[in-house]
């Protein structure tokens, strides 16, 4: 039987994308031309915001006195649990040195970039979390500057708790700004700051096309969309759970796809009828993004079997994918396309967004089919190197003037020569191309 859509979205994530290129091209521009003064124009436009761009430290201290003692300890725990997995992550890269053949040894060696970039929305929602995610895997990785930049709020600034997080996470300046100025004066290094080498983050549509744009001058983690989570569950699947991890991701954003695959006839109509009673229970502005989310961006989809179940998921390649299935091994094994994984009801994205130490900037619109999220690697150059002896470049500089004058190639050829001729005078070689 073929995938049967018992929820069919009439909208994709892309359907209402607005042409914002050139409008964000005009102000790189401008900004990049104008510098400082430009981008504080902007800023009061965009903004509504005339204070400090970049935060003393008494601002940040003031700050601090805001945020609660539990709220404290909150962001203290989750920065613990980012930090613990990206010293993990970071074991993995390891400098390498091998005898590729007699006499010629090569290697690979990982650097961290000098100054990252790391923009933390501040709009709609204050993304304490993405603070910890960016401002901490950056840390670990190494880079020498880190510039947290958050868009303040018109009369109060950048929120308290961003301002802490960015703090005890380790980054070096904190600056009041949002949007693609923002961005801008990360890249162009205004304000004093050294220019961004990597900018990391979420953002809205502008902050994407900015990065999209900048893209080649900087590194860039990702170039995301709007979220987007996927469900695959069983019969054994609770579906009152289901239906609340449904809506909880639905908040997101009006254009925030979530998708429900299953097997089980009965648990999909019973999430169905569940999730519109969930999101009229939320408050309003939550409330508001879920209905539109569900309405027009929401798919159920009835499936045979398991196997079919992971086909569906791996096509749609879920920036969070979560499992509430018998056997969760057998998902583990199978299951080939996400940004972040959550297996059994015991966890849930909501725990990666927030505090379990796995990041929560992940690659959406099916970017998870080519790559991962941001983790403490994207951060970190692997670059190679290589020295030899006499005896072993004489058989790379034969291939190497062979086969470069076969791609007629011929000042190549020519470099590998005159080290021929050099280490070894007395001797003759067949250096063409011909047969």
């Amino acid at each position: 039987m073929p995938r049967e859509y018992l929820k069919k979205a009439h909208l994709t994530a892309t359907s209402d994308a607005s042409n914002v290129n050139d409008i964000v091209q005009g102000i790189l521009d401008d900004i990049e031309a104008g510098g400082d003064e430009k981008a504080l124009e902007y800023a009061a436009k965009f903004d509504n915001y005339d204070g400090n761009v970049l935060l003393t430290q008494e601002e940040i201290d003031a700050a601090i006195a805001l945020v609660p003692e539990k709220i404290k300890q909150d962001i203290a725990f989750s920065h613990a649990n980012v930090k613990r997995f990206a010293e993990a992550q970071k074991t993995t890269l390891q400098d390498v040195e091998v005898e590729v053949i007699p006499g010629l040894i090569a290697g690979q060696k990982t650097i961290p970039v000098d100054a990252a970039g790391c923009y933390i929305p501040g709009g709609r929602y204050s993304h304490i979390a993405s603070a910890i995610m960016t401002v901490t895997t950056a840390k670990v990785a190494g880079c020498k500057h880190i510039v947290a930049c958050s868009p303040p709020r018109p009369g109060v600034g950048v929120a308290p708790a961003i301002i802490y997080a960015a703090h005890i996470c380790g980054a070096d300046k904190i600056m009041a700004m949002g949007g693609v100025q923002g961005v801008a004066s990360m890249t162009f290094g205004l304000f004093g700051l050294p220019k961004a080498n990597i900018l990391v983050g979420p953002g809205n549509q502008f902050v994407a096309e900015a990065k999209r744009i900048l893209f080649g001058r900087v590194g860039i983690d990702m170039i995301a969309g709007p979220t987007d989570s996927l469900i695959l569950a069983d019969k054994t699947a609770d579906p009152m759970v289901v239906a609340t991890d449904l809506v909880g991701q639905a908040e997101h954003g009006y254009n925030s796809p979530v998708w429900l695959v299953t097997d089980d006839r009965t648990l999909a109509e019973e999430v169905m009828r569940l999730v519109p009673t969930l999101i009229d229970a939320l408050p309003e502005v939550n409330r508001d993004n879920a209905t539109a989310a569900w309405r027009d961006y929401a798919e159920v989809i009835l499936c045979d079997d398991r196997e079919e179940m992971a086909a569906a998921s791996d096509e749609y390649a879920p920036e969070h994918l979560t499992v509430q299935a018998d056997d969760l091994d057998w998902w583990q094994d199978r299951l080939t396309c996400y940004g972040s994984l959550f297996l059994g009801e015991e966890t849930t994205v909501a725990f990666g967004d927030k505090a379990s130490g796995t990041n929560h900037v992940l690659p959406t619109s099916r970017a998870a089919t080519y790559t991962g999220g941001l983790s403490v690697h994207k951060y970190m150059k692997i670059v190679t190197w290589q020295r030899s002896t006499r005896d072993g470049a004489k058989p790379i500089a034969e291939a190497t003037a062979r086969i470069s004058r076969l791609e007629g190639m011929e000042g190549h050829a020519r470099t590998a020569d005159i080290r021929l001729a050099k280490f070894f005078p007395d001797e003759v070689f067949d250096l063409t191309a011909e047969e």
